[in-house]
């Protein structure tokens, strides 16, 4: 691949694009160019899969397909994905689909995960969905428009988009009644980059518990957007968080993996252990 369908592996620009990324719902009303899409689906194929998941991605066309969604303006063509159900494909998902959205805000590309607000019947009819597969979110692709339209000014101030939690109530130390100072260490700025992430209406439901060279991520779950026919959207956006934990981890040249292997502590109600990255 050219270093142009490439995510940078800089720290510092890597920073600047999840810092930057916004997600889109206020597209120019035209047509994506065949170049760039080109670029999109060159990044898919090479992109890091941890997981094994095979994930399927699939652009698809807004009006050939009848494709719509309330909270969107001016979009032209969509990337849907799918997934066989199974464990951690909820996860799998996120981490994969957010590496996409990163990357095309890289080249000036708008996006935003859509799961609930658009006609997902035509959605999965369009992607050729199975009764063992699951389409957890899409996103629509295009062009930012000069000025986002009332409704999504609307949207972005009524989730409260650009505040997030701080970092002290999302990383502990050892056990979930210490919470975890941000020394500047990489692996803390590595964490700040899960807290700058996006989730569904911005309930940030990923926690990590940092012990010697290895962290814990969990899922604090919500009521109602934990579980469903459509996916866990929780544990997507646990994906989407460790996606940015990796590549940032990576960007700064700190090596490690992640596997399987909770460390067993006492848990706060309504929290599940997810997956442990691990320093080589």
């Amino acid at each position: 691949m050219s270093s142009e369908m490439i995510l940078s592996s800089n720290a510092a620009e890597l920073e600047k694009v999840i810092r930057e990324r916004r997600s889109v719902r206020t597209f120019e009303d035209r047509e994506v160019w065949k170049e760039d899409v080109e670029k999109l689906q060159a990044f898919i194929q090479e992109l890091d899969d941890p997981f094994d998941k095979k994930i399927e991605y699939r652009f698809l066309k807004a009006k050939e397909h009848k494709l719509t969604s309330p909270v969107l303006s001016g979009e032209d063509l969509y990337l849907a994905g799918k997934v066989k159900k199974g464990h951690l494909s909820d996860v799998a998902f996120g981490y994969s689909l957010e590496q996409i959205v990163l990357y095309a805000w890289q080249q000036r590309i708008g996006t935003v995960w859509i799961a609930g607000t658009l006609n997902r019947d035509a959605f999965e009819k369009a992607i050729g969905l199975q009764p063992d597969e699951v389409m957890p979110a899409v996103t629509p692709v295009g062009y930012i428009a000069k000025k986002m339209a009332l409704r999504e000014t609307l949207m972005r101030k009524g989730v409260k988009a650009d505040t997030r939690l701080p970092f002290e109530k999302l990383f502990f130390k050892d056990r979930f009644d210490t919470p975890l100072t941000d020394d500047g260490s990489d692996l803390c700025k590595a964490l700040e980059m899960v807290r700058l992430a996006p989730s569904a209406v911005n309930k940030q439901p990923w926690r990590a518990v940092v012990s010697g060279d290895a962290v814990h991520f969990y899922e604090k779950k919500d009521k109602g957007y934990d579980h469903g026919e459509d996916g866990d959207l929780q544990k997507v956006d646990v994906g989407i968080g460790l996606a940015h934990f990796v590549l940032m981890t990576k960007a700064l040249g700190l090596n490690g993996s992640l596997k399987e292997a909770d460390p067993q502590i006492q848990l706060p109600a309504e929290t599940e252990y997810i997956i442990t990255w691990t320093k080589a």
